[in-house]
């Protein structure tokens, strides 16, 4: 698929339906509107709730990293 603007490749797929050419990224089919399954299916080990531990500081939104510490303020986990 090639951008209209800067004529730059982009990786694209094929959808199930209609068979046209779709942006990788996409959730939907930009030609018929269905949904893309693959799009769907990406979940990331940060989408995971129920894994993740919060900052121990009250009143920080981070979560712990692999480093084990927050990563917004940077207190390690106590």
């Amino acid at each position: 698929m090639e951008c209209p603007h800067c004529h730059q490749t982009l990786p694209f797929l094929l959808c199930s339906k209609c068979g046209k050419e779709t942006l990788e990224a996409s959730r939907y089919c930009s030609q018929c509107g269905t949904l893309i399954e693959a799009a769907t299916e990406k979940k990331t080990e940060e989408d995971d709730f129920s894994n993740r531990r919060l900052c121990s500081d009250g009143t920080c939104i981070g979560v712990i990293n692999e480093k084990g510490a927050c990563n917004i303020c940077g207190k390690p986990y106590a």
